[in-house]
Order: C-alpha cells, then structure tokens, then sequence
C-alpha cells in the first residue's frame, strides 16, 4: 500500500507556518500548521471548529471565492487545509488571502457564523473569541510568509 504524502513530513520538526502540502492537477492543497504536532500542542475542539466557521466563511465571501473549493480541519488537530482551484488563483494569490482572511477573522466584530442549532450540529463549541483569539496568534506566524516558504524543511 502507498504511504501518504504527508506522512512523508517529519513531523517532528515541523513548525507553525503555512506550507504547500501538495498539486493534484489543478488543485492545490495548502497546509496551514498552527501547532506543534506530537508535542501535545493540539488545538482544542472549540477552537478548531470556530477557526474553521470563521475562515470558511469569509473565504467563501472573498473575491476569490469561485477558485475556493474546501477549508477544513486536519484530523490531529494542529491545523487546516485549504484548496483551491490554481487556475482561478495563483499561489501567490492564495498566500495574500490566507494572510487577509486570517486577518480579517481576527477582528470579526459579527455574530459567530453559523452558530444555530438549524446551521451546525455541534453549534455549541463555537465561541467567537476562542476562534479571534487563535486568528491573531497564526495572523503574527504568518504575517511574512512568502511563496519561497511554502515548502517543508
């Protein structure tokens, strides 16, 4: 059986930042590491699932919501994917509205979106704040991030 690509990361090493994680075609999969993996440093449930209401939906309402195809949680919890369609945005487009979503999400001033029984399933672990709160932290990782620091070290 063929291992998966990203379990050919050290992730060991690894470190918050936002990385290229893999091309299929013309969809590009980026990897937005927010924690420390296999140091205990996972995000909490309410955090993952407010991060990803919050970032979803403003990358749903960017201007380049039409190359947007998937914004979720990684299964070990340290973290995010984000595809998206490389004929409609560019990588170095998708670095700037990563930067300008997380941004954004950290100064949200609405309500929680989708928070409501008839939205989510699991409406009650949002909490606005929690996801702001992590929006800012992974805002400073990565406020200089360029295409040349998309790879895996």
């Amino acid at each position: 059986m063929e291992r998966i690509a990203s379990f050919e990361v050290d992730h060991t090493k690894l470190l918050p930042g936002l990385y290229l994680s893999r091309r299929d075609g013309d969809i590009v999969t980026l990897d937005l590491r927010l924690k420390r993996p296999n140091a205990g440093d996972l995000l909490s449930n309410a955090e993952m699932h407010s991060v990803e209401h919050l970032i979803a939906t403003l990358l749903r309402n960017s201007a380049d919501k039409d190359a947007v195809i998937y914004f979720g949680p990684m299964g070990c919890q340290t973290g995010f994917y984000f595809l998206f369609d490389n004929r409609l945005l560019s990588v170095e487009g998708a670095v700037e509205l990563v930067k300008e979503v997380f941004k954004a999400a950290s100064e949200y001033a609405g309500a929680m979106p989708g928070k409501s029984a008839a939205e989510c399933g699991n409406y009650a672990n949002l909490d606005l704040e929690t996801g702001k709160a992590v929006c800012r932290f992974y805002c400073g990782v990565i406020q200089d991030w360029t295409v040349e620091r998309l790879a895996y070290d």
